[in-house]
């Protein structure tokens, strides 16, 4: 898929892979290559959030200033905007040496770590000002390598692999979160956040090894979106020229969208944003609940932080698996479906052996709900195996979907605006979820997040009928 011709017509009826095809396909060298670019990925984002809040907090920052930290976040939010870039300008010196894709990688990886050394420098108590500035460029540098890895993925792979690579690209993410966050709290408990710091950069090395080791995927043979037209109408005009480049790195991507998928790219971004709203509006309250159901904060770690990132890595493997054997189409359906179910899982866990205890001050009730005395650990195990299973088969689900939707040419730009996208709506709609525990219970508010998840499974039953019915619409004629 080069162009958007390409793009626009339907996919034919593919072979299915058994995982050993499917990897013999991808080749072990993209999928270690993709295991040490997901390290390099999910290293960098909790120091700019829980990990950075630890070191301010027990360093006594004020609560306040902390929580203007948080804005160095956006960086992700709308990493879209310099996207168009990323797709169209060619680094000096490193693009002949490693190829456009590769050489953005290394580039964002050289900030993040010069970013990461400069935090390791400075202390909270007298350095405040050139910690935020690190912290910043640790946002940015992160963001753009996400535009860039994100757009090597989609390039390297062909539609039906993508599941796997991103199942792949996931455990690495999260080991290399795990490094950044518990690694990084004890190395700082031993020899200070300047050196757990200091060794974090170290080990962004394993991600510039990954840039080394990677093929660069080619580069697109036509752009797309009335592109080429425009090029060739204002040739010799300096003006026309640099209009046109704006147009083909901001505009086209944009154009490009709508051209290939018509009145159906407003159904498409709705079921976007609304695939995993239901699993954004549930985790800003899970460790509320937890809390309240009376576990301990040792019991939420272990469970949650620990097991459940296993959990949630075993749903995206299977995923992968999946999505390489039946397709996307039916994996991103199953993941709608278990998604919504997930939540009641829940809704048990705040039903299961209620009792008549209620927290209260003063005599007067905190919670509307039942507590546990001595809450079950199996129970909130089985609980939160449901829903990060489902969370990353929906997840990877999801986003092989984005990437069988973008034009290779403007790969980073389109991705970008899909991820931003489906991110969005969680994060509107996720801050209604406080009142909606306080006026539902717990019970109620879970049952609400199962229903929330139904209009995402209409929405894949229409876009799976009308991606059938264009196929058989552009079906050659069977000769009898």
């Amino acid at each position: 898929m080069t162009d958007a011709a390409t793009d626009a017509a339907p996919a034919t009826a593919q072979p299915r892979l058994t995982l050993w095809q499917a990897l013999s396909s991808l080749g072990w060298r993209r999928a270690c290559v993709m295991l040490l670019l997901g390290f390099a990925a999910g290293l960098p984002i909790l120091l700019v959030f829980s990990t950075l809040s630890a070191w301010l907090r027990i360093e006594g920052v004020s609560r306040t200033e902390i929580g203007f930290f948080a804005w160095a976040g956006m960086a992700y939010t709308f990493k879209f905007v310099w996207a168009p870039l990323v797709d169209r300008i060619s680094l000096p010196v490193l693009d002949r040496l490693l190829g456009r894709r590769r050489s953005w990688i290394l580039f964002a990886q050289a900030i993040v770590i010069g970013a990461i050394l400069l935090a390791s420098t400075a202390t909270p108590a007298d350095g405040l000002v050139v910690i935020a500035v690190a912290t910043v460029l640790i946002g940015f540098g992160s963001a753009t390598q996400d535009i860039a890895l994100d757009a090597w993925r989609i390039d390297i792979a062909e539609d039906r692999l993508q599941a796997l690579l991103v199942a792949i690209y996931q455990w690495g993410y999260r080991f290399g979160m795990i490094a950044a966050g518990a690694g990084a709290l004890v190395m700082a408990d031993y020899g200070g956040f300047p050196f757990a710091y200091g060794v974090l950069a170290g080990l962004m090395a394993i991600g510039v090894a990954g840039v080394f080791l990677a093929p660069e995927p080619p580069r697109p043979k036509a752009l797309g979106g009335g592109t080429e037209l425009i090029e060739d109408a204002v040739k010799g005009n300096p003006l026309g020229e640099a209009a046109a480049w704006l147009y083909s790195a901001v505009v086209a991507p944009f154009v490009d969208f709508i051209v290939r998928y018509r009145w159906i790219a407003l159904l498409i971004l709705t079921l976007i944003g609304a695939y995993r709203l239901n699993d954004f509006i549930l985790g800003f309250m899970a460790y509320p609940f937890y809390v309240d159901m009376g576990y301990t904060l040792s019991e939420i770690g272990a469970v949650s932080k620990v097991y459940g990132v296993f959990a949630m890595l075993a749903g995206a493997m299977l995923a992968g698996v999946a999505a390489t054997r039946y397709g996307v189409y039916p994996v991103l359906m199953v993941g709608a479906i278990i998604s919504a179910v997930s939540a009641f899982a829940f809704t048990w866990l705040a039903t299961i052996q209620p009792t008549d205890a209620v927290t209260t001050l003063d005599g007067v009730a905190l919670t509307p709900w039942p507590l546990e005395k001595d809450p079950s650990i199996l129970y909130l195990t089985l609980a939160i195996t449901a829903e990060n299973v489902a969370g990353g088969w929906a997840g990877t689900a999801l986003i092989a979907y984005m990437s069988s939707l973008t034009n290779r040419a403007f790969s980073a730009t389109q991705y970008a605006l899909f991820s931003s996208f489906y991110a969005l709506p969680g994060k509107l709609f996720g801050g209604f979820s406080g009142l909606m525990v306080d006026g539902l219970g717990y019970a109620s508010f879970f049952t609400t997040t199962a229903a929330i998840g139904a209009p995402a499974i209409v929405l894949v039953w229409i876009v799976m009928r009308w991606r059938a019915a264009r196929e058989v619409a552009s079906a050659p004629p069977q000769i009898s």
